[in-house]
């Protein structure tokens, strides 16, 4: 795995470079062959908060996580144990389900990366407790961040006007919002 490190208000030293690479390498532990993918790791310092988010793009996944905490090294555990319970609830998901045509689980197997099973890695299943079905109603970004903030949600689904695609507006950590849309 290559590692990409770049620090926000503050020097990536030697110590910490070769502190967050031995933490990220752990998670090659979780597939027999050790994937290749780029593993971009954001040290930031804000006023007291030490933030670490890492975000590597998996064949057929992408893996992210954010912790922050009071120390840079503790944050930096924190995140790597968030990915790993990431990873094995992946894997379960891989494990529990028979191979089929482009999923996960093939993606996988196809690029060598062979999930290893663990009896730790069993999880309860997930469980939709409620279905929702609504019209969605061709609307402007303004609007739906409009509309999610008067119910109260953290995110809205609509059909953008000007694309005529499903999106979705979210309201970040930070306070500001985001816009998916499909590429």
């Amino acid at each position: 795995m290559n590692y990409v490190i770049r620090g926000n208000n503050l020097e990536v030293t030697e110590a910490l470079r070769n502190f967050v690479e031995k933490k990220i390498s752990r998670l090659e532990k979780y597939f027999d062959t050790p994937p290749s993918a780029d593993a971009h790791i954001a040290l930031s310092v804000i006023r007291d908060d030490h933030k670490v988010e890492v975000t590597i793009p998996f064949p057929g996944v992408l893996v992210r996580a954010e912790e922050k905490s009071a120390d840079m090294y503790a944050s930096i555990d924190l995140v790597v144990e968030k990915l790993e319970r990431q990873i094995r609830k992946y894997k379960t998901k891989i494990n529990r389900k028979p191979r089929q045509e482009g999923s996960l689980r093939s993606q996988l197997y196809e690029n060598g990366n062979t999930p290893a099973t663990s009896v730790e890695d069993e999880e309860e299943p997930i469980e939709v407790v409620r279905t929702k079905r609504f019209q969605l109603k061709p609307m402007d970004v303004e609007e739906a961040i409009m509309q999610m903030e008067m119910l109260g949600h953290n995110f809205f689904v609509f059909t953008n006007a000007d694309t005529d695609e499903i999106n979705v507006v979210y309201r970040r950590k930070d306070g500001r919002y985001g816009l998916i849309e499909p590429e």
